[in-house]
């Protein structure tokens, strides 16, 4: 994608498991993610198991288990839905918030 060039993340694809953790390692220092997160081993086990392709969201608690499990991306693919759950649990985040191309929740497809 020409925005994954301009914003300079384009990146080999990782033949192991040191370079999956590159990459990620990579994401959390540029954009200083303050937030812990799994990468998946490389027989794509996590991948697999939670149904993640196209693009979907979770949030895992701090017992493990699936606090939140969003929809199948993009037709129901709701950042704004974590965000919410989230901010409920933890508070507001105290950053602006980006401007996602997302439909209104009464124009939610169901």
């Amino acid at each position: 994608m020409k925005s994954n060039i301009k914003d300079d993340v384009c990146y080999a694809q990782p033949r192991n498991l040191s370079d999956r953790l590159a990459i990620a390692n990579d994401f959390t220092k540029r954009y200083k993610y303050p937030v812990p997160f799994g990468v998946d081993d490389m027989n794509n086990a996590a991948n697999d198991a939670y149904a993640a392709w196209p693009e979907r969201l979770y949030i895992i608690d701090e017992n493990g288990k699936i606090a939140y499990r969003g929809g199948n991306g993009p037709f129901k693919y709701y950042p704004s839905e974590v965000r919410a759950w989230l901010a409920a649990r933890y508070g507001e985040v105290k950053h602006p918030e980006a401007n996602p191309a997302e439909p209104k929740p009464e124009e939610k497809k169901n």
